[in-house]
């Protein structure tokens, strides 16, 4: 039961909980439309899930696209991504999307310091109808630390994008680790520039410093306080105690997902994640809040899951790294396979889909058929691509699994051994014939543009030079898409669909508007910041009612 509240220590117009893209967002809409703005951060660093991000937006019909001669559409877009929402979020949630996304990019670009620039990165389903080989992913501008200030060591750190690249300069370095551009990172380190996630969030975190926006640190919002029907403030907790906040116009849920909560992930989610590449604070309390004032929850049951390997002993913040597995399962002379050594997947698909394959479960043997899974590589492999940290030719490290013989490696990491070299037999046929009829690896245009462009093929090459190599992946996750479902306004609904007066959500914290599908790189963060965007305007009409 909500608190009553007779005096209270602050009084705004708009609430923003969570410093990511999405809260920092709302902020901003909520003071450039005439709102008292404040900001609340659960721990002591700005920036969220956003900061450790790759900081891309994936956003149709933008004008950088349009102004780099690239075409786009309304009914392109909407196909598009009506297709992959696979009727999981409703159809005008959907166009509202797509019809302000551009809106979004275009404001930021005009009134902040945020600067966009394109990126080459295809849709992650290049081949479905509407679907574009490109400009649709936009990149952000390198930024220096040193324009926020005292607040420059508030930024959140990534574990994993702390050196400035571009994403497509990123991307490409997968395949070709001779393309990462060495002399400029330096030249960029020492000027104080940051790329990815923390450009982002460094652009909107000056933009909001800029405005004189408020920003609470290590500020936990922990209940909604309701009256008559409508939330007016929250219950934070600060500085060792309970603090009450007023917000006039309403309060904007951004304090991302569930994923580390242990217990939500058992109540909602279809199988098992061992770890995670967002900030720990990412416990659900967004979820938990708008739960207890009737919000009907929706996309409960999807998150962004990807392929992951933590190296041994490799941690940030006293928690290990959870590392991305891109290249050592797309790129030639590579497969997955899971315990049987049988293949299950096109393994270069986006992540997103991958791990809809992970997730198969195997009612024979009660239990997930592909966790874990292992890439299979050679030496061929070792000689020309990255693993994870290493660079080729570098030395084996001590924690990649290595064998003269496909059964000896089989053995060692417990893969049926008869199946691993039957499957692998059956690869090297595939790869000499030039096609992948059993999944099709190597036919979309999103592993293609990913893939080695200077291999005879991008995606397929044999695996026939010992020694061979086993890396074991599991099931890691960048957040959860499910939550409180939300109106086009980005209000909030309760069970019987009425609007909750007062409380907005976006971001991983509302119900995904993707359903099960991720459009394209940066799918996360678009989505988040144009309810940002939304809500923040809403917010503070609100607030002047």
């Amino acid at each position: 039961m909500s608190p009553t509240v007779k005096n209270w220590d602050q009084e705004v117009d708009v609430i923003a909980v969570g410093s990511g893209g999405s809260g920092l967002t709302a902020a901003i809409l909520a003071h450039d439309n005439g709102a008292k703005a404040l900001i609340l951060e659960r721990s002591d660093k700005v920036g969220g899930t956003t900061a450790v991000s790759g900081g891309g937006l994936w956003i149709p019909m933008n004008h950088v696209m349009a102004e780099n001669g690239i075409e786009d559409s309304r009914e392109e877009a909407l196909s598009y991504c009506k297709r992959l929402t696979s009727g999981r979020a409703e159809d005008d949630m959907v166009e509202t999307f797509v019809d302000t996304g551009h809106k979004l990019v275009r404001y930021l670009a005009d009134n902040t310091e945020v600067e966009f620039e394109l990126s080459g990165t295809p849709d992650y389903r290049a081949e479905e109808e509407g679907a574009k080989l490109g400009g649709r992913t936009l990149g952000q501008q390198f930024f220096e630390k040193k324009q926020l200030g005292e607040w420059e060591d508030k930024l959140r750190p990534s574990p994993l994008m702390f050196v400035p690249l571009k994403i497509d300069e990123a991307l490409k370095g997968i395949a070709n680790p001779r393309s990462v551009p060495v002399d400029k990172i330096v030249d960029r380190m020492s000027k104080g520039m940051v790329g990815s996630g923390n450009a982002l969030i460094g652009r909107l975190l000056k933009s909001c410093l800029d405005r004189g926006i408020e920003i609470k640190l290590e500020a936990r919002a922990r209940q909604l306080i309701v009256e008559d029907g409508r939330v007016i403030g929250l219950r934070v907790e600060a500085d060792g105690r309970d603090v009450f906040i007023r917000a006039k116009g309403g309060v904007v849920l951004a304090c991302a997902g569930f994923e580390w909560n242990e217990k939500m992930r058992s109540q909602f989610l279809p199988g098992p994640l061992s770890h995670h590449c967002s900030p720990p604070y990412n416990e659900g309390d967004g979820l938990t809040m708008a739960s207890e004032v009737g919000a009907d929850l929706a996309n409960m049951s999807e998150a962004w899951v990807y392929p992951g390997f933590c190296i041994p002993g490799e941690e940030h913040e006293d928690l290990p790294v959870s590392r991305w597995v891109i290249g050592e399962r797309t790129l030639p002379h590579t497969i997955m396979v899971n315990r049987q050594g049988q293949r299950f997947v096109n393994e270069g698909v986006n992540y997103n889909d991958i791990s809809k394959a992970l997730y198969y479960f195997d009612p024979n043997t009660f239990d997930f058929r592909n966790l874990p899974c292992w890439c299979i590589l050679d030496s061929q492999y070792r000689e020309k691509y990255m693993l994870l940290t290493v660079m080729p030719r570098d030395p084996d490290p001590d924690w990649l699994i290595k064998a003269d013989s496909l059964s000896e490696l089989a053995e060692m990491v417990g893969i049926d051994p008869d199946g691993l070299e039957a499957t692998v037999a059956r690869w090297n046929s595939l790869v000499e014939q030039g096609e992948d009829t059993d999944f099709g690896r190597g036919t979309g245009g999103y592993e293609r543009w990913i893939g080695d462009a200077d291999a005879p093929h991008p995606n397929l090459g044999p695996i026939d030079k010992p020694p061979y190599y086993a890396l074991q992946l599991d099931a890691h996750s960048a957040g959860t898409k499910g939550g409180p479902r939300t109106n086009t306004r980005g209000q909030v609904l309760n069970v019987r669909g009425d609007v909750i007066p007062g409380l907005y959500a976006a971001g991983n914290v509302m119900a995904g508007v993707s359903g099960p599908g991720y459009y394209g790189g940066g799918g996360t963060i678009g989505l988040g910041m144009t309810w940002g965007y939304i809500s923040g305007i809403n917010a503070a009409e609100e607030a002047k009612a």
